[in-house]
């Protein structure tokens, strides 16, 4: 994302929920297995782009490609996705990058992913904007939700999700001090870091001299954070760094432009801008998470209870 542009709570609220009206005779609610009055293609075409609703995820498995994901799209044979924050709304002119190419018919999707690899989905239409996508072999469904690409509220989807932006670099390096603010402890610490992987919640400090490579820092503390919404400005958030047995330094959190993020420091009333350093680029899930940034898993996290899938598999036999 390129810029953020400031709109009203209300025009992001109401352009994420709602989506540019296509007629679509739908034909299938979760548990009617019958086929819609259109084909899969025209119907993965509807829409420019499709939301991974992650939370309305049904099942226990995962499908590593779509668990990344914060949009899909279905281009002529060749699947894009947003897997990232930064430069969302603008990388690919809005699709993100292309992961794979896919094939489709009979309601059935079929998938091959750059890194991952062959995988196929069932393909169900639950309402005029709502699919869902069912793959027979781990027994596990995501829904998507259908925008046209002029009218995708690509704030919206930052703001609320922007702890994975901090993951998208490997540090946060400290480039401004304001000269008005309480003297504190936070104003030794360089570095930031935003770790994925695992429970979504691990930081990293380091105090570092400024300009150090980010591969190279000595990672004074590791501890949990936080970041939680602000009521009445969803552009404000909330960031708590927990200390241990220090104590927690607590933050008003802003979002500059891509790069660069400001701290502003609730205890000391100093703020602190930081500029993040080397850029991630998300394509596969990855395997371990260890001091290697780069190595780390990255996935969304779905923070609704899981529950079993009464999805019907009708390729057993496959």
């Amino acid at each position: 994302m390129k810029t953020l542009k400031l709109l009203s709570v209300f025009a992001l609220m109401a352009t994420l929920l709602t989506s540019c009206y296509t007629e679509v005779l739908v034909e299938d609610d979760y548990v009617n297995n019958t086929a819609p009055a259109i084909s899969v293609n025209q119907l993965l075409n509807s829409y420019d782009l499709w939301y991974v609703d992650i939370n309305e995820t049904i099942g226990y498995g995962e499908s590593p490609f779509l668990q990344i994901a914060f949009t899909v799209s279905f281009r002529n044979g060749t699947l894009y996705a947003n897997n990232n924050l930064v430069g969302i709304g603008s990388q690919g002119s809005g699709y993100g990058i292309p992961i794979g190419n896919y094939n489709a018919y009979n309601m059935i999707l079929d998938v091959d992913h750059d890194i991952d690899g062959y995988d196929s989905f069932d393909v169900y239409q639950v309402d005029n904007n709502t699919i869902e996508l069912y793959n027979p072999f781990n027994d596990t469904s995501y829904f998507l939700n259908g925008y046209q690409h002029s009218n995708f509220d690509y704030d919206y989807v930052f703001y609320d999700n922007i702890q994975y932006f901090m993951q998208e670099y490997e540090a946060w390096e400290k480039t401004y001090t304001s000269q008005y603010g309480a003297l504190n402890e936070f104003d030794n610490e360089n570095f930031l870091q935003f770790l994925s992987g695992g429970n979504d919640d691990t930081f990293r400090s380091s105090q570092d001299q400024y300009g150090a490579n980010p591969n190279n820092l000595y990672w004074d503390f590791t501890g949990n954070y936080y970041v939680g919404n602000i009521s009445g400005n969803m552009y404000l958030k909330s960031l708590v760094l927990d200390y241990d047995y220090f104590s927690n330094e607590t933050f008003e959190l802003s979002v500059i432009n891509d790069q660069r993020i400001e701290l502003y420091h609730t205890g000391s009333g100093t703020v602190y801008e930081f500029t993040g350093r080397g850029y991630i680029e998300y394509l596969k899930e990855g395997t371990t998470l260890n001091k290697s940034k780069t190595s780390a898993q990255k996935k969304r996290k779905q923070h609704s209870v899981k529950k079993e899938n009464i999805r019907e598999n009708t390729r057993k036999q496959v």
